[in-house]
């Protein structure tokens, strides 16, 4: 059985949308923090067969994906399998402020860190913000995911902007640890109007659509 807690606010009621999200990131940041480099790659290798084995993956024949950060599950390994098996995988490049922008990935060795504080993001030449809607599967990061679909991102608000630039048709799966996963009628998410949910959570032991295919 996994050390590693579940947080949640002890007054989420209570609390500003804004804090309780605040809080909560705090406390998955901390329990993040815990696990071992050596946890954390094998959260990786399981986590790439998951993702990669999704349906909704497998047809792709593009596929928007992320390079995890150090207290991530690693998603190199999934990255790799992708472009092994000819899938062609677009990579997120952070522009000024909130400026959303993709490049192809090339390969690891291709990945380069542009700016501090940055995940590596590929080398090559960027696409605009447009190019995401060539992707039909969206791998997502978050901090915790809810089963009716809400997602707790890192704060900055990229990627709820970013997927306005998506193929409407186009499934998005997060990505989480699996103590990250909670469940929406006991424990829900701190939501906010503009925040976008998703389709799909994948952890290293499974995957759950946590909204139905159909739904809007």
């Amino acid at each position: 059985m996994s050390a590693v807690a579940q947080p949640y606010p002890a007054h989420h009621g209570a609390l500003d949308v804004f804090d309780a999200k605040d809080e909560l990131r705090r406390a998955i940041r901390s329990e993040r923090e815990k696990r071992s480099p050596r946890t954390r790659a094998r959260a990786g290798i399981d986590l790439a067969e998951v993702v990669a084995g999704l349906e909704q993956v497998t047809g792709a024949g593009c596929v928007a994906a992320y390079v995890s950060r150090a207290t991530e599950p690693d998603t190199l390994p999934l990255l790799e399998l992708l472009a092994e098996r000819g899938t062609e995988v677009l990579l997120p490049v952070l522009g000024a402020g909130l400026q959303r922008d993709w490049a192809w990935f090339t390969g690891v060795e291709d990945l380069q860190v542009r700016a501090p504080g940055r995940p590596p993001e590929p080398g090559g030449p960027t696409l605009g913000a447009e190019a995401l809607a060539q992707a039909q599967a969206i791998i997502a990061p978050a901090l915790a995911v809810d089963t009716s679909g809400a997602r707790l991102g890192q704060g900055g608000g990229w990627y709820d902007r970013v997927l306005a630039h998506a193929n409407p048709g186009a499934t998005v799966i997060a990505t989480v640890f699996d103590e990250e996963v909670y469940d929406a009628a006991s424990r829900p998410l701190p939501r906010e109007p503009h925040d976008r949910m998703v389709d799909v959570v994948a952890t290293p032991t499974g995957w759950q659509w946590v909204r139905t295919p159909d739904a809007g």
